[in-house]
């Protein structure tokens, strides 16, 4: 069901019978941060409560006293399955080791978000002479040039050689460089070029023929992207990482879950959604025609963002205004109560800039990197195989 903006709040009693508590209960939930309160535009000493929060708490509660069912859930936008002290999601604002990554978007390069990521202090490791990639054979580079994006990476991140490098056991700090190489290495195999030193944002400015303005948009959007917790992904890479693979290697088992549309992916479906508005010219007409074909409005309503996504808020507001973007976001706010994610802000960024087409899922591989890579470098550390174990449904033996 699709619920209305006036139905993600209900107020005091109901949101208590919901929950089969009290208001005072209610209130102490409030004040822990377990449920978000609004006030009431109408009435500023009434306050709302967030549908989302609610039900999140509901299934907790109802898995609390199974272990089984609480375990199985965990894997499915569920409760924490590990530690990690990189990204904090949390009401709506995203966090890079206790900084706002909005706040950061403002001033900072990927380059020293990486540095933040990865814990690196003082150390630059993009000033170091062993962060300057090998340039690509030439032959390599042009039998590439054709593969899909994500599978043109996984081609030529092998021919680096700090990729192959075996991290397992090794302090961090002697393979920052490599990883910097890395980082290097994917933004020109995004692009099927040779890889280069200058700022990522600069790089990638100078290979679309962007100006200034174009390079400092193509720079937030980066640093927005760097890392977003332990989604698909980044778990792929923890996996890997947890078997003391190479960080080419868990490089690799990332862009493998990338691939997939419900992930890295999900940008094309976005793309043909923009594509669907130019045709029709009119955004409540393709929002009707979809829904009652059945099919979904790609690109909205994240689950860890109920209020709206703070990538998507951190670069739409700076891009030139578009009648019909403006008019899909506006829909979607009106009649589904639904807002952008970073894939509408980043498809978007792309079609502003005039960017050739996919770039919008460069952006997005090449930002996710040093997540990538600071994930595998704190699974490395901690020295411990992730290996779960499965519920068994099939049939028993006689």
């Amino acid at each position: 069901m699709i619920m209305s903006q006036t139905d993600k709040f209900l107020d005091a009693e109901e949101a208590a019978a919901a929950l089969g508590i009290n208001r005072a209960t209610l209130y102490a939930y409030v004040s822990r941060g377990l449920i978000q309160a609004t006030g009431a535009g109408d009435d500023p000493r009434r306050r709302l409560y967030s549908v989302h929060d609610i039900e999140q708490l509901k299934k907790r509660k109802s898995v609390g006293r199974r272990p089984k069912e609480a375990a199985a859930t965990a894997l499915d936008w569920g409760l924490p399955v590990m530690t990690s002290a990189i990204t904090l999601i949390d009401q709506g604002r995203l966090i890079y080791r206790g900084q706002d990554a909005l706040q950061l978007a403002e001033t900072a390069s990927l380059e020293d978000v990486a540095r933040l990521l990865w814990d690196c202090g003082p150390a630059n490791p993009f000033e170091d002479r062993k962060a300057a990639a090998d340039p690509w054979d030439a032959a390599l580079l042009g039998a590439t040039t054709s593969l899909p994006l994500t599978e043109r990476c996984q081609a030529l991140l092998p021919f680096v050689a700090a990729g192959r490098m075996t991290a397992w056991r090794r302090d961090s700090r002697r393979l920052w460089p490599g990883a910097a190489a890395l980082v290097r290495s994917m933004a020109a195999a995004c692009l099927g070029v040779q890889p280069d030193t200058a700022p990522l944002h600069a790089f990638l400015a100078k290979q679309w023929s962007l100006e200034a303005h174009g390079a400092d948009l193509i720079r937030r959007a980066l640093v927005l992207q760097a890392d977003h917790e332990l989604n698909a992904s980044a778990f792929a890479v923890r996996v890997a990482a947890s078997t003391g693979a190479s960080l080419g290697a868990c490089l690799n088992a990332g862009l493998s879950a990338l691939s997939g549309p419900r992930h890295g992916g999900m940008t094309s479906l976005v793309e043909l959604l923009f594509d669907e508005l130019e045709k029709v010219g009119d955004a409540a007409e393709v929002v009707e025609a979809r829904l009652r074909r059945g099919d979904s409005i790609p690109g909205f309503d994240h689950p860890l963002y109920p209020d709206g996504d703070p990538r998507a808020y951190g670069i739409l507001p700076h891009l030139p205004q578009e009648r019909l973007r403006g008019d899909l976001l506006t829909v979607m706010e009106e009649t589904a109560g639904q807002h952008p994610t970073c894939d509408v802000a980043l498809v978007a960024l792309r079609r502003s800039l005039g960017l050739p087409r996919g770039s919008a899922l460069a952006l997005f591989a090449i930002a996710r990197t040093v997540g990538w890579i600071a994930h595998a470098l704190e699974q490395k550390d901690d020295e411990r195989l992730i290996r779960p174990r499965a519920r068994y449904i099939g049939p028993m033996p006689a």
